[in-house]
């Protein structure tokens, strides 16, 4: 009896760490994948693809739905709206490329029209290509659902016409400003496009520094713990942030995860339903949750913060003393560089005697004038008033004021008029009087009559 009590226990012990086991390995997180980026030892990769089928999943985004996609905790899946403009989507392009990270766009049809090229790289690097609407207008809760038709599919046209092969283009679409509304919804549900909210975003829309970019990127991203993270590929403080922003997810050990749609020939990645549940069925917010935007020192411009002496390949050591404070420089052995710069003083310089020379007047050939008019604005002859003070200019005769050529001449002969004119009536105004040598002449003969 002993023996079988004790085989008992022998078994029940051993029932129970196989439970304990096997509840360990189902809580406990799949490692991280071994590097996959050749060339990039450092680089974050992409973990694994996961395959949707809109139809059975029309919107997702805990933003605002409340399904989202079915991610493991510490996965992350990067999306980017509004490109391609090739300014800065090339540089995100570049960014991922280096870091072997596939993601979602979702482009503009406008943008997808003027830079086609900018679609079929992001087709051929094998990122998944979405649509974000023709003209990007923020009155989608606003629309019917016609117009909603016309908006969705002139940008859907637009982005196919960019591509190789029109077949690429994800039943992906993202509402513009995330302002969604029933009808808009309900049409792309019944086109088989799935709706795309987000999970959390970093506000690079918003005039921020790169710096700051990261920071929310990072800060919302620990909060939630894994989801859709919104960019725009459009803007440079994006482009400053999202080399950072991917080192410390993979330093977290955070895990890219790529999305695609499901096709005939690719079915869907098997899931439970709860794994897409985030909020409770009920909870079907009718507008975004947009976090509060924190108090941010807002930059003053889309440009990158100046780049760390580090950056650069000095071929003379003597020359990266300039970036190396003086204390610093002794304590290596060096002697610093001096605080002025060793310009030549001024009276060292060669004295050079400066000769003052005058332009030249430019000869009338220079002025391109018809000879007609070059006749008709020659000078007037100017009549002369005789008073005792001295001439004063009157305005010419009537006759040859009038005898002017129409194109040009005339208002230099008005000026000419209205000046001669002012000087004539401030003359007529005021009496003649005797000039100085005429009062002594007649003072000098008032005497000699009374024989002084």
């Amino acid at each position: 009896m002993f023996g079988n009590r004790l085989a008992d226990v022998r078994i029940g012990c051993w029932t129970a760490l196989c439970l304990t086991l096997l509840a360990g390995s189902a809580r406990a997180e799949p490692a991280a994948p071994a590097n996959n980026c050749p060339g990039h030892p450092d680089a974050i990769g992409t973990s694994r693809t996961l395959v949707v089928d809109p139809r059975a999943h029309p919107r997702i985004g805990s933003m605002q739905y409340p399904e989202t996609l079915p991610l493991r905790d510490h996965e992350v899946v990067l999306t980017f709206d509004d490109g391609p403009v090739p300014r800065n989507s090339n540089q995100v392009l570049q960014i991922l490329a280096d870091n072997c990270v596939k993601a979602t766009f979702f482009t503009i049809g406008e943008q997808a029209q003027a830079s086609p090229e900018g679609v079929r790289k992001l087709v051929a690097a094998g990122h998944t290509v979405g649509t974000h609407s023709q003209h990007h207008p923020l009155t989608f809760h606003k629309m019917s659902e016609e117009q909603a038709k016309q908006e969705i599919e002139q940008g859907i046209a637009s982005v196919k016409a960019a591509m190789t092969d029109p077949n690429a283009l994800a039943p992906f679409f993202r509402i513009p400003g995330l302002l969604r509304a029933p009808p808009v919804e309900a049409y792309l549900e019944t086109q088989g496009i799935q709706t795309w909210s987000t999970d959390f975003l970093a506000d690079d829309w918003h005039r921020i520094s790169s710096e700051k970019v990261y920071e929310l990127a990072m800060k919302r991203l620990e909060a939630a713990g894994k989801g859709i993270l919104l960019l725009h590929d459009i803007h440079a403080r994006t482009v400053g942030a999202l080399p950072k922003i991917l080192h410390d997810m993979k330093a977290r050990g955070y895990r890219i995860v790529h999305v695609v749609p499901a096709t005939p020939d690719l079915p869907a990645t098997p899931t439970e339903p709860g794994e897409w549940q985030l909020h409770p069925p009920s909870e079907d917010v009718p507008i975004a949750r947009w976090p509060k935007l924190p108090n941010l020192i807002f930059a003053d411009t889309d440009m990158l913060a100046a780049p760390a002496a580090s950056n650069f390949d000095l071929a003379e050591a003597d020359l990266s003393l300039a970036f190396v404070p003086a204390e610093r420089a002794h304590g290596r052995g060096v002697v610093p560089l001096p605080k002025e710069a060793p310009w030549p003083r001024l009276e060292a310089l060669p004295q050079v005697a400066s000769v003052a020379t005058a332009l030249p007047v430019p000869a009338a050939t220079v002025f391109n004038i018809p000879e007609k008019a070059r006749a008709a604005i020659q000078p007037f002859p100017i009549q002369m008033h005789h008073y005792a003070d001295g001439e004063l200019p009157v305005s010419p005769p009537a006759a040859e004021r009038h005898n002017v050529h129409r194109h040009g001449a005339r208002v230099a002969s008005r000026r000419a008029h209205r000046v001669a004119h002012a000087a004539s009536g401030t003359a007529k105004h005021q009496p003649a009087r005797p000039a100085g040598g005429a009062k002594r002449a007649v003072h000098v003969a008032s005497l000699k009559k009374r024989k002084i």
